[in-house]
């Protein structure tokens, strides 16, 4: 749905994304990063396991992978899950864009401030917080990571979608748990608050991509059913042409497969 003033050189555009369609909008975004293509070119870019980063992986690497299989931890089937070892991809290590046979947390070691972590997330908040859920009683790949990130100033990108906005990560943290939590549909997890991270929504992709066109993008309705399960719907506003644009763009995103369903 495309309006356009008959006034003004402003225009509003509605758009409905499935979390798929979001996922892939968000990780062309991740690719645009001033410190994404630096970290490309000269330094080392870690992409931990995940749906969402499994989208980002397809876009730097200009190939597809099956994302399920990228995770390590995955809400499906209405429980919370975890892949085994062996059925999983492992994280991905890039050194100057190419794919290199480290392990994370032995290429996390050699970070600079250049260099980039990409790690996706469970919730996230208004304030711009996010939450990474722990089956791992050690803290899994972030309760590794957070620490060196932290110390040296490294670059810590979050592209999360706004089906999994939460009120507050602050009031989550206290309540979860493995120790804590005596029921559960599935795995008994933690919640690892993050704060400061470049987090990245479908608002902010929009930015990213269209921002300098003059449009940004409202987050006016989420839900819906026969596939739409999960979506947002975005207002698109701005310029009249950047608008269009930015439409033209998102809509050719449409059909993006559900995950699970390809």
């Amino acid at each position: 749905m495309f309006y356009r003033s008959a006034t003004t050189d402003e225009a509003t555009a509605l758009v409905v994304l499935t979390p798929s369609e979001s996922k892939r909008l968000i990780a062309r975004a991740v690719r645009e990063l001033p410190e994404v293509k630096l970290a490309l070119r000269e330094g080392m870019i870690i992409i931990i396991g995940g749906t969402t980063n499994a989208f980002v992986l397809e876009e730097l690497l200009s190939k597809r992978i099956d994302k399920i299989r990228f995770a390590a931890g995955l809400v499906a089937g209405g429980k919370l899950k975890v892949n085994r070892p062996e059925e999983r991809i492992p994280p991905v290590v890039l050194k100057r864009g190419e794919p290199v046979d480290i392990h994370p947390k032995d290429a996390i070691k050699e970070f600079t401030a250049r260099d980039v972590y990409i790690k996706g997330a469970n919730a996230v908040d208004t304030e711009g917080n996010v939450g990474v859920l722990m089956a791992d009683p050690h803290g899994g790949t972030i309760g590794t990571a957070l620490g060196v990130l932290r110390a040296r100033g490294s670059n810590l990108i979050v592209p999360v979608g706004l089906e999994k906005l939460v009120p507050s990560v602050r009031d989550a943290v206290p309540v979860c748990g493995i120790e804590k939590i005596e029921h559960s549909t599935g795995e008994r997890v933690g919640l690892m608050p993050i704060m400061g991270a470049k987090v990245l929504t479908e608002l902010d992709a929009v930015s990213v991509l269209f921002g300098s066109k003059g449009v940004r993008a409202v987050h006016v309705a989420s839900g819906g059913v026969s596939g739409s399960e999960g979506a947002v719907t975005l207002a698109l506003t701005g310029k009249k042409e950047g608008v269009k644009e930015a439409f033209q763009y998102i809509t050719g995103l449409k059909g993006e497969p559900l995950l699970g369903k390809n």
